[in-house]
């Protein structure tokens, strides 16, 4: 990766930045074509084009920035506001292609593999230690996110850096065409009146639950975007810092089995989510080396 940029009259691009404003006017352009489907198609289109122009904004300013700190600062915060808002931009976009929910293909197919509906059986081994160790698993990815962004930054240098941020982002936007390909509510929406034993616990437990109250909607379920961005994170802190890989392994394992524990996914949404992690992995080198191809012809140099 040598981290070109393609410039575009006074924009300068890298990769990542590529990636988010092409998903902002494909999402976009869904919402035009499928208007007919999505409420208030006219609102997602012009929010996306203020995000993709605070975007810009944002990112030219931190070009800017002298100190190795604010340089950090500057280019990860927006590219992170960025995923986390095309995350929610999906929602809407959800059920064009399909009139409803499909949870009950996975529920059937769980049922088939596993004679038994697995996020229902798993209520038989609920306890409150067990709750806190793994509402503690998937509530600290979230800061796990931009803690790994700087470890690898102030170690490996700006290169990892893109790197991290460019396969993260290509698996969140994976994940978020899955939603529209394959739709599934979740079983905290479809099944919720099926459980019978609450998740008890303290403050990561919690934490776990406002998560669910006020991030989470019905959908973004398969594939499951905390396994797969997770999964990057893993194999990320094993290619550029092999401490934080370690450190991170119990962590990363245990999230994989909270999705389901807690109620937020079906089994079949994790293993789809690390799947579709190991996909972005394989792919993104080819599109990194396309990017810089396109890009060739007028570089800005890294500094």
């Amino acid at each position: 990766m040598t981290n070109k940029r393609l410039t575009i009259g006074k924009l300068q691009l890298r990769a990542t930045d590529g990636l988010i404003l092409a998903t902002l006017v494909f999402f976009s352009l869904l919402a035009i074509i499928f208007y007919y489907r999505v409420d208030g198609w006219q609102i997602l289109v012009l929010k996306n084009i203020a995000v993709a122009i605070a975007y810009i904004l944002f990112n030219q300013f931190g070009e800017h920035a002298t100190k190795k700190f604010w340089k950090f600062f500057l280019r990860m915060a927006p590219i992170v506001l960025a995923y986390a808002y095309l995350f929610g931009a999906v929602d809407k976009l959800q059920l064009i292609i399909h009139s409803g929910w499909m949870d009950d293909y996975v529920l059937d197919m769980e049922q088939y593999i596993f004679d038994l509906q697995p996020t229902l059986w798993l209520e038989d081994f609920i306890s409150k230690p067990l709750t806190e160790w793994m509402m503690f698993s998937y509530v600290i990815y979230v800061p796990m996110y931009p803690v790994l962004c700087g470890i690898i930054y102030y170690l490996r240098g700006e290169l990892a850096m893109e790197d991290y941020f460019f396969t993260l982002g290509f698996t969140n936007i994976l994940c978020d065409i899955g939603f529209v390909l394959f739709p599934v509510a979740s079983p905290m929406y479809y099944i919720k009146q099926l459980y019978t034993v609450p998740l008890d616990g303290w403050v990561w437990t919690f934490l776990g639950e406002c998560m669910r109250k006020y991030l989470h909607f019905a959908g973004g379920s398969i594939p499951s975007p905390h396994t797969a961005a997770a999964t990057i994170m893993w194999m990320m802190a094993y290619r550029y810092h092999r401490p934080s890989f370690w450190v991170l392994t119990p962590i990363i394992l245990s999230l994989y089995i909270s999705t389901f524990y807690c109620r937020f996914h079906y089994v079949t949404d994790a293993v789809v989510g690390v799947l579709v992690a190991f996909l972005a992995l394989a792919i993104a080198p080819a599109l990194l080396k396309m990017w810089d191809k396109i890009a060739a012809r007028k570089t800005v140099p890294s500094t």
